[in-house]
């Protein structure tokens, strides 16, 4: 998975010369019709900076390859995103999950670079920020925000290098196989047994918002469906992870919930109830 995201970075620099520049100035719901249904050459659009608080949901249909860049002075991380999309939509009264979503990706060969995707409805009902439902997915340096149900990893393979995800309560969850440079909160929803689909938090790092007091009360992830499979590995894991680790969701689930190389005050696995792995090429039994 990880040298397919590689050529769709190279696919990515080749680009460049095709943008077309979405100015700040544009009215935010013709932004997002541009931006959904953009036909340029190659697929590539610059959004100049800005906060976009939209009122429809920017619907990528676009079936070539196609590339959103946020305008930013570093590219290889989120903090000075500059560019943001933002709505706010419970999805009762979007009809669900995916017409809640402040962005809706239903194609594949898409790619977004530092570029922040907020869903602010707040408390008390399911909100999603963005909706990956297709195959070869790519977000860099990105930052999506909710509070539950954040990024609803819907379906195909997604890599996530270099993001920030925030939320309280299931904020990066469903059936898609992630790949994630930054880890958070997991429920993943594999329920068959010949469903290749894994959540991977890699060199990531699991902490607190700003001003918020969660020592011990954060899980690693909580099983959506019977078959559950996520790992985080080589990651930072604070005191607000909860000593158990890993919460229950689905009653009599066969979990595959992994551990490996971890450091931090949350890192801790004496208190896990699990088997131990003592070597990555155990993964493979």
């Amino acid at each position: 998975m990880k040298s397919s995201f590689g050529s769709l970075c190279l696919r990515a620099l080749a680009l460049v010369a095709t943008v077309a520049a979405l100015p700040s100035s544009e009215p935010s719901n013709a932004l997002v019709k541009r931006a959904s249904r953009t036909s340029p050459p190659s697929g590539c659009l610059t959004i100049y900076s800005g906060t976009y608080t939209v009122t429809e949901q920017i619907h990528i249909t676009y079936k070539g390859p196609l590339t959103l860049y946020g305008y930013t002075t570093d590219t290889g991380s989120f903090k000075q995103n500059v560019v943001t999309f933002q709505r706010s939509l419970k999805s009762d009264d979007a009809g669900g999950l995916d017409g809640s979503a402040t962005m809706n990706v239903v194609v594949s060969n898409f790619k977004a670079y530092n570029i922040n995707f907020k869903n602010t409805f707040g408390k008390g009902a399911q909100a999603v920020a963005v909706c990956a439902n297709g195959d070869r997915q790519g977000y860099y340096g990105c930052g999506f925000y909710g509070y539950q149900d954040t990024l609803y990893a819907k379906a195909g393979h997604q890599y996530y290098s270099n993001c920030y995800m925030e939320g309280a309560v299931d904020y990066i969850f469903d059936d898609a196989a992630a790949y994630n440079g930054n880890g958070a909160v997991t429920a993943n929803s594999r329920g068959v047994a010949d469903e290749a689909t894994w959540y991977v938090i890699d060199h990531s790092m699991v902490t607190a918002a700003a001003g918020q007091s969660l020592t011990g009360k954060v899980y690693l992830g909580r099983p959506w469906r019977a078959l559950s499979r996520v790992m985080y590995q080589n990651s930072v894991l604070s005191g607000v992870v909860a000593p158990g680790g890993w919460s229950t969701l689905y009653d009599g689930a066969t979990l595959l919930f992994y551990e490996y190389n971890n450091s931090g005050d949350g890192a801790d696995t004496s208190k896990r109830q699990c088997e131990y792995l003592t070597h990555i090429e155990e993964l493979g039994r």
